[in-house]
């Protein structure tokens, strides 16, 4: 904690110090205001910079523009001064003014900014690639021209954004930690569990919000934050949409056709979209077992061949109703269907040091068939009075899963005997109600009020059984023979109140959530229950200097409720030597997060250093251990007492000419684990690191050219190293046919170097383990826009241009 607090100390006296001295506002009366906007399409620019300089080009005052593109400066002397607009991606705008005493406030209009003149048409078709935007509580990214995961899903957009990463089986992290909370359209969804993340396609995605430090209207949970995902929304009248083709090796054919009308009182807006996609994995693992008794050991190497392939069918479609200017209905339906298949080969050799004694190999088979679907409907209310808004929102999704293995096992060496058949089937089903009403209403120009509620009601059935063959007849395995319920009632209500005072704004909530859990199942070894109910306080302060320089400090308590994978408690049989158990017995963790955060921009770069310090209670560690009566090493999830993270990130821009824009982001913490579990005392620190760099090259005759490396760095606990690995990501992207074409083409992990590796050691054992999920990929995809305005909206556009 001592450290933290020193390093914000340094920041903020840093920041102090290259700050103009602000003027007393008796002494400087003067008041600029107006909005900024975009030359070419008239939209609001947010998030500008704006300053007043004298002529000595020193500045005197400034802003930035809020999420409508206003601003307002104050503390202006009287005097003739230059009014400066600066925004990435855009040309320098700077205009004279004059203040005087007899009028002190200038209304300077509407600024509007040109883009600059070589990227102009690729903004008008898909906009700056990863603009981001900061506001009180939240980092913006919007999507556009990043070519490296446009061609594919969800899953690619995430594992591309800053400080995020998605491993092979969809598990997303933030900043390094995995308990983060993964929503759509600010709600909850299944389609953000597992690997469902790849059945969303990128095409449909706009923006996606990074929040490390949640205000109260969001869910508590999620002790890294939250990742909220939102999805396209036509706004444009007339008929519009996009098709897209895509190819790849390994096999990967997608077909995505997004169609979109708006006429009168009416939004429709529907997606329909094809995957069969196949996956290459390699894993393998080397063991050393030391009997305490004569100290002998025993080796096996492990090595596996995976290939695994999917076809999903997605459709999703909805419409908007505006009832009158002030209120407007929105009701959709999402389909998403998946059947998977699976094939494994899996060796396994064992003997003592140098000598290899026997020998066993197993094929699995798998079949996995899942349907997911989900109801929406909204109902959003405006007033007379700017910025007072009731919104009342309804979601059931309800999902069902089938999944079938066949293991067929041969012992090989030194004799060749045939081991009874094994298999197992894992039938799952979901319903999930969600209602939630949030109500915004100002109080002054200022300030505002919010408050809303949310219940949630979820119940997840689970049906496992493991059978063996003996002779001709098929028996229970080990007793896996159970069935699984449960149920998870959430209800929550939140107040915030948010306020402005010249370049100071402050954001203040307070959540009340309340929590049942009851766990269920047959033969009733894992019956639980679990009820609590916790406050959760969140503050959001926020200080523009006149340079353009924006200062923030956030709080906010969070907790990590365990997720359905990490308390499920069968396991699936398909490794010989290594398997993952869930822990129904796990409790939630509680964690007050602190950021700071410095964003400044200048004409052709900008930096955004922050820090951040979690304090974390029951800190849920993943625990390997050999089980002797098995043989097998089996990892679980445990609570441990408790866990300190701190640490820094680093984030800059730069746009040295108009053709080329380089990004990098560097990430290091450091953490303290503190804990006991079954008499072993896990205390540990250590720290760890990542960089993550990006290029766009603009090449003539319209081609882009894009490049990112991203480096892991080592990561420990008291167990487990991981060793650090890198990859390389590229892609090459050209417009045809007036900007309506796009063909992209794209490597992920071009030299196959994602591979994670780990050692685990004890006194007794070493397990080391590698896994290569996420082999070399290439893809070729074509998209076309299409946009058939209205004859109403051609004539407004006529309208325009007089």
């Amino acid at each position: 904690m001592k450290r933290i607090l020193f390093f914000l100390l340094l920041l903020s006296v840093g920041v102090q110090a290259r700050q103009v001295q602000p003027a007393k506002a008796s002494t400087y009366p003067g008041i600029v205001t107006g909005r900024i906007a975009d030359s070419s399409s008239g939209k609001s620019i947010p998030f500008a910079t704006v300053v007043v300089k004298n002529d000595s080009a020193k500045v005197v005052a400034g802003a930035m523009t809020t999420e409508k593109g206003t601003f307002e400066i104050t503390e202006v002397p009287a005097g003739n001064f230059t009014l400066e607009v600066q925004y990435i991606g855009y040309s320098h705008f700077s205009k004279r003014i004059t203040i005087t005493t007899e009028k002190p406030h200038l209304q300077a209009g509407i600024l509007q900014l040109a883009a600059n003149a070589t990227t102009l048409k690729e903004q008008v078709v898909e906009g700056q690639a990863y603009d981001v935007a900061i506001k009180l509580d939240r980092k913006i990214y919007t999507m556009g021209k990043d070519l490296l995961s446009q061609s594919g899903s969800a899953k690619d957009i995430l594992d591309n954004i800053p400080s995020v990463t998605v491993d092979a089986k969809g598990k997303v992290s933030l900043r390094g930690n995995s308990q983060v909370n993964v929503l759509i359209n600010g709600k909850t969804s299944g389609l953000t569990l597992g690997n469902a993340l790849d059945q969303i396609p990128a095409d449909n995605i706009d923006k996606v919000e990074v929040i490390t430090s949640p205000s109260a209207r969001y869910e508590a949970d999620g002790s890294a934050g939250i990742i909220n995902i939102i999805l396209k929304k036509n706004k444009k009248n007339g008929l519009n949409g996009q098709a897209r083709l895509t190819g790849g090796i390994p096999a990967d054919y997608r077909a995505n056709v997004s169609l979109n009308y708006k006429a009168g009182k009416f939004n429709l807006f529907s997606t329909l979209g094809y995957r069969y996609t196949n996956y290459i994995g390699e894993y393998g693992s080397d063991q050393e077992i030391t009997n305490p008794a004569n100290n002998s050991k025993r080796i096996m190497h492990f090595s596996q061949n995976e290939k695994r392939h999917d076809d999903g069918k997605l459709l999703y479609v909805g419409a908007d109703y505006f009832i009158d200017s002030k209120n407007s209905i929105t009701a959709a339906f999402f389909r998403n269907g998946t059947t998977d298949s699976d094939e494994d080969k899996l060796n396994y050799n064992y003997g003592a040091p140098g000598m290899k004694d026997s020998s066993i190999f197993r094929r699995g088979d798998s079949k996995e068939w899942r349907n997911y679907s989900q109801l929406e409907f909204n109902y959003t209310r405006t007033f007379n009075k700017e910025g007072r808004k009731l919104t009342v929102d309804m979601q059931y999704d309800f999902w069902n899963s089938d999944k079938r293995w066949d293991l067929q096992t041969q012992k090989i060496y030194p004799d060749t005997v045939t081991l009874p058949a094994i298999r197992t089937s894992s039938i799952g089903a979901s319903k999930d109600f969600l209602l939630k009403s949030d109500y915004v209403s100002p109080l002054s120009k200022q300030s505002s009020m919010e408050a809303g509620i949310q219940l949630e009601n979820r119940l997840v059935t689970s049906d496992y059984k493991a059978e063996q063959l003996q002779g001709s007849e098929w028996s229970i395995y080990n007793g896996l023979n159970n069935v699984l319920d449960y149920k998870e009632q959430i209800g929550a209500a939140y107040v915030q109140f948010q306020s402005k005072i010249q370049q100071f704004s402050y954001q203040l909530g307070l959540r009340d959530e309340y929590t049942l859990v009851k766990i269920d199942d047959r033969k009733g070894e894992f019956s639980n229950r679990k009820e609590y109910n916790r406050l959760f306080p969140t503050a959001n302060l926020s200080y523009h200097f006149k340079t353009g320089t924006t200062l923030q400090l956030n709080y906010s308590k969070r907790i990590s409720r365990p997720s359905l994978e990490f308390i499920y408690p069968f396991n699936e049989l398909t490794n010989y030597n290594s398997q993952y158990l869930g822990n129904p017995e796990l409790n939630p963790a509680y964690t007050d997060a602190f950021n700071l955060d410095l964003l400044h921009r200048w004409r052709k770069v900008s930096l955004n250093p922050s820090l951040y310090y979690q304090h974390t209670k029951d800190f849920i560690l993943f625990y390997t251990y050999l089980d002797q009566d098995q043989n097998m090493f089996m990892t679980i999830p445990i609570n441990l007492k408790g866990e300190n993270r701190y640490g820094t990130t680093i984030s800059v821009t730069y746009d040295p000419v108009k053709t080329l824009n380089f990004g990098g982001e560097f990430n290091v913490y450091g953490f303290d684990q503190a804990g006991v579990y079954q008499g072993r005392d896990f205390d540990h620190s250590d720290f760890s690191w990542s960089i993550r760099l990006n290029g766009r090259w603009k090449l003539p005759y319209k081609f882009n050219l894009q490049g990112r490396f991203n480096l892991i760095g080592e990561q420990n606990n008291a167990q487990t190293r991981t060793e650090s690995y890198n990859y390389v990501d590229l892609g090459l992207g050209k417009n045809l046919l007036k900007d309506k074409m796009t063909i992209v083409f794209d490597v992920s992990n071009v030299f196959d170097t994602r591979i994670i590796r780990k050692e685990t050691k004890t006194q007794n054992y070493i397990f080391r383990q590698h896994m290569n999920s996420n082999a070399a990929r290439y893809r070729l995809s074509i998209a076309y826009r299409f946009n058939k305005a209205s004859q109403n909206e051609r004539r407004e556009k006529e309208t325009n241009r007089r």
